[in-house]
């Protein structure tokens, strides 16, 4: 008797947590689609072939589409994707920067004339930088033909030319050749100041604009 009592005790328990599973919701399936060759390719499972391919997921219970997977970038797609994020965060840096710059200029100096004052200071450096760089082109120079005209004349009396000498010409060709490039830049940056003050003015008067209209 007691056995039985446990026994349907036992069932009873078993068709309630039957019951209750039964009452819960299925988890929903999904149907993947795919482009394989040339065709529309469906199934509940992705093949290792097409795990990388752009797909939709459908929900098998409503039949509406619920995701659409693009395909896995390849490494070169992924190299440009990496490259052209990291320039628009050099850009974004770069917008920042100039933005904090423009606001320096605005609390930097309280007239057009204090602006052109600093780019005047700004120009006269760049000037004196160029006169010395020149000086420095020229003293390279004359050296550097001191040098090869002592070399000639050993070679033309059928003397070898020493080491010493050999490596003095080719430091000071060195040295020139570095002391043009700067100058090169320098007349670079000479060209460019005049532009760059319209361009500041232009900005500077804009900013100043803004500033008054904020106020009103």
């Amino acid at each position: 008797m007691h056995l039985s009592i446990r026994l349907m005790g036992g069932l009873l328990l078993a068709c309630i947590a039957t019951g209750a599973l039964a009452q819960q919701p299925t988890a929903d399936r999904k149907v993947y689609c795919w482009n394989e060759g040339g065709r529309r390719v469906c199934g509940d499972a992705l093949p290792a072939s097409a795990v990388d391919a752009e797909r939709t997921e459908i929900s098998a219970r409503s039949g509406m589409a619920t995701a659409h997977v693009s395909r896995a970038l390849t490494a070169e797609e992924r190299s440009a994707a990496a490259a052209a994020a990291q320039q628009a965060k050099l850009d974004a840096e770069a917008a920042a920067l100039r933005q904090r710059q423009e606001l320096a200029m605005v609390e930097s100096y309280a007239t057009e004339a204090d602006l052109r004052r600093a780019y005047g200071e700004r120009i006269v450096l760049v000037d004196e930088a160029l006169k010395t760089s020149r000086m420095g082109v020229d003293n390279l120079r004359n050296s550097l033909l001191s040098l090869l005209r002592q070399a000639g004349e050993r070679e033309l009396a059928g003397q070898a030319v020493a080491k010493p000498l050999t490596d003095s010409i080719r430091s000071q060709h060195t040295d020139l050749q570095r002391q043009l490039a700067i100058l090169d830049q320098q007349l670079v940056e000479q060209s460019a100041l005049g532009g760059d003050l319209q361009a500041a003015l232009t900005r500077y008067r804009e900013l100043k604009q803004s500033a008054a209209t904020a106020r009103d």
